[in-house]
């Protein structure tokens, strides 16, 4: 038995290691724990990622369980500073007892950030979840940091609602997201081509409710703008619905899955729902819908409104994320890394730190005291 340690900071996060986790053989002994920090996600958002009793830690307690429990592997599943921080402590371990560190990023990550490489580059393994963006991690990695081995793995949540539960009758569900659109009137604009669907209107799925936090920001919660439209009078109340369900259940009866860039969009696919990307925004890195441009799924406001939905082609389906399961090498690659570990101490990472040793220091400070205010 093989022991696994899943380390979390956020409510994303949390999402993809905890299914990541569900998703071992039987030979693996999975822990899921969350690291205190200012994302740590509320009870609901506990529930909503299918990991309702995982424990918080802060970073102190976090190294002590790696001490008591010597996991084989340590799946850091956590933003970029956090995962940085923790690599270079756990990584120092003068023993060959030094866990497999594994990475990677939750969702839709293409094109590559190499500021996000460069922060995971003192582990040894990178998932990442699709043909396409092995082919540009593979790349970036070849400069930034060539020690780490890139495994394909299908996002784990993909599986979680097979098609044939698909009731497809219900409602629109928009699924919206803390940094896209950006703008007040945008989010608006979404607001107002989901109120006009016929019949019945749309569900927003909404990442966090008031005072929770998310892997990102979010200025401008869709809940808040929709009732200040009824307000002025410009919405009609009941036409845009809210609900902070997992999104495996949204789906069961959607009709119709739309974002502009959500790995929602994904799920939706894999269940056979058909889908809308929005482009009025734009197609870009930054909307992260870069991805989608040859999917046959972008479509306007316009579409929402008058109920136009897609499904992608096959051929995009197999490049981007939604490949055979088979084709997944990545519990191969850390077979590998684990059989190097059993004949000797693994390679300790010793890149130069993101932003210089000042930067560090901040990033690992700032652990620290979060911790202690826990």
């Amino acid at each position: 038995m093989r022991r696994i340690l899943a380390i979390a900071d956020s409510d994303s996060y949390l999402k993809w290691s905890a299914a990541t986790l569900a998703a071992l053989p039987a030979d693996f002994e999975p822990t899921q724990v969350v690291v205190t920090s200012p994302l740590t996600p509320s009870r609901a958002q506990f529930h909503a990622a299918g990991a309702a009793d995982v424990p918080v830690v802060g970073a102190s307690g976090l190294l002590s369980l790696v001490k008591r429990q010597r996991p084989d592997v340590v799946l850091l599943a956590a933003t970029g500073p956090v995962v940085a921080v923790l690599a270079r402590r756990l990584a120092g371990a003068a023993s060959r007892a030094r866990p497999v560190l594994v990475t990677g990023l939750p969702g839709i990550s293409f094109p590559p950030s190499r500021r996000a490489v460069e922060l995971r580059r003192g582990c040894d393994l990178l998932l990442v979840h699709s043909r396409r963006e092995y082919r540009a991690y593979a790349e970036v990695l070849s400069d930034v940091a060539p020690w780490l081995t890139v495994g394909l793995a299908r996002l784990p949540f993909l599986d979680l609602l097979r098609p044939e539960r698909v009731r497809g009758s219900g409602d629109v569900v928009f699924a919206a997201q803390a940094k896209v659109p950006a703008s007040r009137d945008q989010r608006r604009a979404v607001l107002s081509a989901l109120a006009a669907i016929e019949p019945g209107g749309a569900v927003v799925k909404l990442r966090a409710g008031s005072g929770e936090a998310q892997t990102h920001r979010e200025r401008l919660p869709y809940d808040r703008l929709w009732h200040e439209m009824v307000a002025e009078g410009v919405a009609t109340s009941g036409r845009v619905r809210f609900t902070h369900a997992p999104m495996a259940e949204a789906l069961v009866c959607a009709r119709a899955c739309v974002t502009v860039s959500s790995t929602a969009a994904l799920e939706a696919m894999a269940a056979g729902v058909e889908v809308l990307i929005l482009d009025d925004f734009g197609v870009s890195a930054d909307l992260i819908n870069l991805v989608f441009e040859e999917s046959g799924c972008l479509g306007s406001l316009d579409d929402v409104s008058a109920g136009r939905f897609r499904q992608p082609t096959t051929a995009w389906m197999q490049d981007n994320y939604l490949h055979d399961r088979q084709e997944s090498d990545w519990l191969d690659r850390l077979g590998g890394l684990l059989s190097q570990r059993a004949e000797g101490p693994l390679l300790q990472h010793r890149a130069p730190p993101v932003g210089g040793h000042a930067a560090a220091v901040r990033r690992r400070l700032r652990l620290h005291r979060i911790a202690r205010r826990a």
